[in-house]
């Protein structure tokens, strides 16, 4: 199929550049199709799209046509360093500049025009960035070529607002997703998920005739060093212990926040009491958490021998953690015989 030429026809500009970004797809390639397009149809020479990025809003450059590659990046950083540059002006302010004349590198006149990418939320305008033409020498702007301009600065404006609008709905379901599985606090699975866990390693093991090991901590005295110390060190300490169990599990383990101060490991395999062990020795070496003690007590249960589903293991891993506690601080149980 013949594609329309922008010079001969200038409705092609708004209708090939509508086409292209309201179908999606790679937004950069659509908007480097639109500044040229543009570009041919009113004759300029350079145009340049920059947009709003980063936490102090800086223009960075997204698409650009008559630019060749190595003049991008110090073209960029022109506009970006210098708050007093038109297109860095256009932005801030929100206004347009259609036919200032400039001076270029080479001593040359050029006429410029920027025109901010304006939408509007909530009744409020606000600027995603600026699209900036160039022609060599001095120039009128006719009402053809401004309204195409125009055109242009608007259809890039909404492609980039709808592209935003999607990434934030896709990070909004990503944030959902962790939120529903993860603890807040300590960053850990929470009580759903390794329910979920120790349900599929309780069916696996089955299978393959395995065991399943579940351990349940508790941080010794946590409730008085809240009350004294206040929820703030409180949640140092969980936070800490938070860090130790991640550290000191295998890969195929899952460590999980299911209460107020208790933890629980699922360790597919009989090493429950090892890897227990082993993270009762590292919150010994850490001795202290802002200048509370901490020991934690630990309750051990194996699948199948002291349960066959997980709501029992779970309960026998409880019930081991009790005897732990009778024991006194720091120590690790398992579920008595009989």
């Amino acid at each position: 199929m013949t594609q329309p030429d922008p010079a001969a026809d200038p409705g092609a500009v708004p209708a090939a550049a509508a086409r292209a970004l309201a179908r999606g797809g790679d937004l950069d390639a659509a908007l480097e199709a639109l500044l040229r397009d543009t570009a041919t149809a009113t004759g300029a020479q350079l145009a340049a799209l920059l947009v709003r990025a980063g936490e102090d809003g800086s223009l960075q450059l997204i698409a650009a046509h008559g630019f060749p590659p190595p003049a991008r990046e110090p073209f960029q950083a022109e506009v970006a360093g210098n708050p007093d540059h038109p297109i860095a002006t256009a932005a801030r302010e929100g206004r347009p500049a259609i036919g200032r004349v400039g001076i270029r590198p080479d001593g040359s006149e050029m006429t410029g025009a920027d025109l901010p990418l304006v939408v509007g939320r909530d009744g409020i305008a606000e600027v995603l960035g600026v699209v900036s033409f160039g022609w060599p020498g001095r120039r009128d702007v006719d009402d053809r070529t401004r309204a195409l301009l125009e055109l242009a600065a608007d259809l890039a404006a909404l492609a980039i607002d709808r592209e935003r609008a999607s990434s934030l709905a896709s990070e909004r379901v990503d944030w959902l997703e962790r939120v529903s599985t993860a603890d807040p606090l300590t960053g850990l699975a929470n009580r759903r998920t390794l329910g979920r866990v120790l349900e599929l390693e309780i069916e696996r093991a089955k299978r393959q005739q395995t065991d399943v090991s579940v351990a349940v901590f508790d941080v010794d005295g946590f409730r008085a060093l809240n009350d004294e110390r206040g929820a703030a060190a409180g949640d140092l300490v969980l936070r800490s212990i938070a860090a130790i169990l991640a550290e000191q599990v295998r890969l195929v383990d899952t460590v999980a926040r299911v209460g107020g101060d208790e933890f629980v490991v699922v360790a597919p395999g009989s090493g429950g009491v090892v890897v227990a062990d082993r993270i009762l020795r590292a919150v010994d070496a850490l001795g202290s958490v802002g200048d509370a003690p901490v020991t934690l007590s630990a309750g051990i249960a194996r699948f199948p021998a002291d349960g066959t589903s997980a709501e029992e293991l779970l309960a026998a891993a409880l019930g081991a953690l009790g005897g732990a506690r009778e024991a006194g601080r720091g120590a690790v149980a398992e579920v008595r015989a009989g």
